[in-house]
């Protein structure tokens, strides 16, 4: 009789456990169908239209690193929209080209130029910007330019010159041209903030410490940004950004998870102001490429943080141990 009091009891305890963990499994499998299905309603249903923001009624668009890649693209898909655009970058001659292709292919809209180098501007330089962009109704500002390590290094060998470069246009120029064009947005109440992230924030990236640093800073502080911002209207949006052809990722070819700059932003503007892709992420982030959406989506659901920044070293010190024998070739052929 006590032995078959006891199997009974572990019948129970068998059940209960079961039980337990089916119910951790249907919650489990419910949270990734729920996060993969919002992942997808953003691209499905879109957001509102960027004209909310004051296109083709005389209001100007302001977007950094404006003469290649995204920043280039941004610059004249926000022009074709009917927005007048202030073209900003380091070099005159190509601020000077694009503004003059601008002017052809978007003849019923304005552009002007300013020639900063970010790295190094001075407090009077920012004051002439400053003078540049005052009495304009600037109604969206795109927060583009960026720089990354000449290639991945670890931090104790790091040039000190090219911290400080990074942080001063990753971080420092972000707030600057922040506060100068922000005040207006709050007195009109009504603006567009976008602020080009990248998955260097979202895993910690060793070899580019210091890049994936400042992309860190610029998404927590566009989140808080973000918040405050609704109080007066504006709407801010980090761009979480994995790999674009471009210059800055030296990736030449485009495919499914690697986009050219007309595709990535043509998606990105179409969804202003909702959080697609960024499925666990801060409400003010955005991940506007599906192909990127979808590697987020694998980053947070599988896997853990100890690994994917151990992926992340393997990778880089791959990377790095190619830049060096290209330089040693190259070297070699000089």
């Amino acid at each position: 009789m006590d032995r078959l009091r006891l199997l009974v009891v572990q019948d129970d305890a068998s059940v209960y456990y079961l039980s337990f963990f089916a119910l951790v499994g249907i919650l489990v499998t419910t949270s990734l169908l729920y996060d993969w299905t919002r992942l997808w309603l953003g691209y499905i249903f879109g957001g509102p239209s960027i004209t909310k923001y004051g296109a083709n009624t005389g209001a100007w668009a302001v977007v950094t690193g404006s003469t290649a890649g995204i920043g280039y693209e941004f610059a004249m898909q926000l022009g074709k929209a009917g927005f007048n655009v202030v073209l900003i970058s380091r070099s005159q001659d190509k601020l000077d080209k694009v503004a003059k292709e601008l002017a052809e292919k978007c003849p019923h809209i304005e552009s002007v130029t300013h020639a900063i180098d970010f790295a190094q501007a001075s407090p009077a330089q920012y004051e002439k910007l400053s003078y540049a962009l005052k009495g304009l109704n600037i109604g969206v500002l795109v927060n583009n330019v960026g720089q990354s390590h000449d290639y991945p290094e670890y931090y104790h060998e790091l040039d000190s010159d090219e911290n400080e470069r990074i942080v001063e246009i990753n971080v420092l120029s972000v707030l600057r041209i922040t506060k100068l064009v922000l005040p207006g947005m709050v007195e009109r109440r009504r603006g567009l903030i976008l602020n080009v992230g990248s998955f260097a924030a979202l895993i910690p990236t060793p070899l580019l410490s210091v890049y994936s640093g400042s992309k860190a800073f610029l998404y927590t502080w566009s989140n808080a940004l973000g918040s405050e911002m609704q109080d007066f209207g504006i709407t801010v949006s980090l761009l979480n950004t994995y790999f674009v052809v471009s210059k800055l990722s030296k990736i030449r070819k485009p495919n499914f998870l690697t986009p050219m700059p007309q595709a990535y932003v043509k998606s990105a503007l179409a969804h202003v102001g909702v959080q697609v892709g960024a499925v666990s992420a801060a409400p003010f982030t955005s991940t506007p490429h599906l192909g990127h959406a979808i590697v987020q989506f694998i980053i947070d659901h599988l896997g853990t943080w100890t690994m994917w920044i151990a992926y992340n070293k393997r990778l880089h010190k791959d990377i790095k141990a190619r830049a060096l024998r290209k330089k040693a070739r190259d070297s070699k052929a000089n």
